[in-house]
């Protein structure tokens, strides 16, 4: 794992009101790493990363990503960054390619650097086929894999993942993975939420949330050993046990 920190926080906290939805979180992510951020339903990992993609600022605490500060900084970090929310986001009545001549444009490209990616984002995904189909006529798979595509045209540092394979087929998931896999081998941070356990053993290391805090944090191998697991299941089980905070 490479020592270069991209992503640091230290008692990063979110209040609305009185009640604290992210209480003091403080972690580091590394440079070509893939991040796993774990939590239930109302655990806080969601507020979380809207501070850490530049939507929401704290109420206390620090941190940086990609070098810009989360307290003073959110439109320079969201310039630099690609999120991939759980919802899809593309437009379903645009081709493949004009889909990603938008984003392209949206995050700064001009139009050599746009063709030269696109392109090389189509032989990748083995779309050359689908460079003129409307994106809402493409299986829930292939848009995924797309928007994945999309969310790293512009090559930010970090790439935020929210739960990026609900509703897919499992071999879907693993080609997805595989896409993750790919970019963080080129050095870009993948920092990832997902309900699927067996998909947190993919990662370097996981977070996991409940009730705001960060109550544990290492490899999914240190986890299983310290929690006495044999799966992260069941690590996740355990601690999401203890949880006094629903939806």
């Amino acid at each position: 794992m490479n020592s270069e920190i991209v992503i640091s926080v230290r008692e990063l906290t979110k209040r609305f009101g009185d009640f604290t939805a992210v209480d003091r979180i403080s972690f580091d992510v590394h440079r070509g790493e893939i991040f796993g951020f774990l939590g239930a339903n109302g655990a806080g990992k969601t507020t979380a990363m809207r501070m850490l993609c530049g939507l929401s600022y704290p109420t206390a605490g620090s941190g940086s990503v990609a070098g810009f500060d989360v307290m003073r900084e959110g439109e320079k970090i969201k310039r630099h960054i690609g999120y991939m929310s759980q919802r899809f986001s593309l437009y379903i009545d645009l081709t493949v390619w004009e889909n990603m001549r938008l984003f392209a444009g949206i995050y700064g490209l001009n139009r050599r650097e746009t063709e030269e990616r696109a392109s090389a984002l189509l032989k990748r995904l083995n779309f050359e086929a689908e460079r003129d189909t409307l994106v809402g006529s493409l299986p829930l798979g292939w848009k995924q894999k797309l928007s994945f595509a999309i969310a790293t045209i512009h090559r930010p540092e970090v790439v935020f993942l929210d739960e990026p394979t609900g509703g897919v087929d499992p071999v879907t998931r693993r080609q997805f993975w595989e896409l993750i896999y790919e970019a963080a081998s080129e050095g870009t941070t993948i920092f990832v939420t997902t309900h699927y356990m067996d998909e947190a053993e993919y990662c370097s290391r996981v977070s996991i949330m409940v009730d705001g805090e960060v109550r544990a944090l290492d490899t999914p191998a240190r986890l299983k050993q310290q929690f006495a697991a044999e799966s992260m299941d069941e690590v996740f089980r355990t601690l999401a046990r203890g949880a006094q905070r629903g939806e």
